[in-house]
């Protein structure tokens, strides 16, 4: 509960990453730890795009963080 009785309200966050092809290193983890350090927790990963043989190419980062009370 908050300081007004009320439940807790979250922000969200939602950032499109590519998982990077045969020669690119993955974007995610340096996303995931960028948001992390200015107090974000990592939700949800969701698939966007596939390749011509079903794996996920492109993925949407879901992050939330407290809202405080007076925000």
């Amino acid at each position: 509960m908050e300081e007004d009785g009320g439940p807790p309200r979250y922000e969200y966050k939602y950032v499109e990453t590519t998982l990077g092809g045969f020669f690119t290193s993955p974007q995610h983890r340096e996303v995931i730890d960028e948001y992390a350090a200015q107090g974000w927790r990592l939700v949800q990963v969701l698939p966007l795009k596939y390749n011509g043989h079903g794996k996920p190419t492109d993925y949407e980062i879901i992050f939330e963080r407290k809202i405080s009370v007076g925000d």
